[in-house]
């Protein structure tokens, strides 16, 4: 399996004879970055804002997960959780949908713009999760300070950041060196993708992998 990072919260999941999968695609006319030309066999969407649900970034027959439940395309099971706006009943507040990933027995989490930490039951629903893409830069999602708690109670093999500051960024997110400071970690050289062949190639301990921004 192979995921690489296009910015914000965009990232493409690939891996030989399963569907390919796009997260959160973004409108570049809000956000920044360059535009997408990305092509997937599924786009998942946290959220409804330009910046997580630009479908018309991604080419192909795309099959697109837009909120909860469990799904199965392609030989890839994705299962949705909402974790936004389930204790008020307010029809205008921002809901948000994290999604469970699970390529052969390897579990990627996109935490999607989820704005709090999860309940210990919440974590224990969704089982091991071996790859965390994690919102750490604040705006909409979690600051450095509240993923850093995220990725404790997880316990992921590999956390990924995302939506934080970079250069080509248009909206105002904090750096990447205050979560990587939450972590107890320096600079990390990044990388342009992260492939990893099956679970027991996986770090025991929890490691941060920072992707390199890639074009199209």
């Amino acid at each position: 399996m192979e995921i690489t990072w296009y910015g914000h919260s965009c990232f493409r999941i690939t891996e030989r004879n399963l569907a390919t999968v796009v997260t959160d695609p973004y409108d570049h006319r809000a956000v920044g970055y360059v535009s997408l030309k990305l092509k997937a066999d599924i786009v998942t969407v946290s959220h409804k804002a330009p910046g997580h649900d630009f479908l018309n970034g991604v080419k192909g027959d795309v099959y697109p997960i837009t909120g909860p439940g469990e799904f199965e395309v392609g030989g890839v099971f994705i299962t949705g959780v909402q974790t936004n706006g389930h204790t008020q009943k307010n029809q205008d507040e921002p809901r948000n949908t994290m999604y469970l990933i699970d390529y052969n027995g390897i579990n990627v989490l996109h935490l999607g713009a989820i704005d709090r930490v999860p309940t210990q039951t919440e974590v224990e629903d969704l089982g091991p999760v071996h790859l965390a893409l994690v919102p750490i830069g604040g705006g909409t999602g979690l600051n450095a300070a509240k993923a850093a708690e995220v990725v404790s109670l997880l316990e992921p093999n590999i956390v990924i950041p995302m939506h934080f500051a970079t250069l080509e960024s248009a909206i105002t997110l904090d750096p990447l060196g205050k979560f990587l400071k939450e972590m107890g970690l320096t600079d990390i050289p990044p990388q342009p993708a992260y492939k990893v062949t099956s679970v027991n190639a996986l770090p025991e301990e929890t490691q941060v992998i920072v992707l390199d921004l890639q074009g199209n």
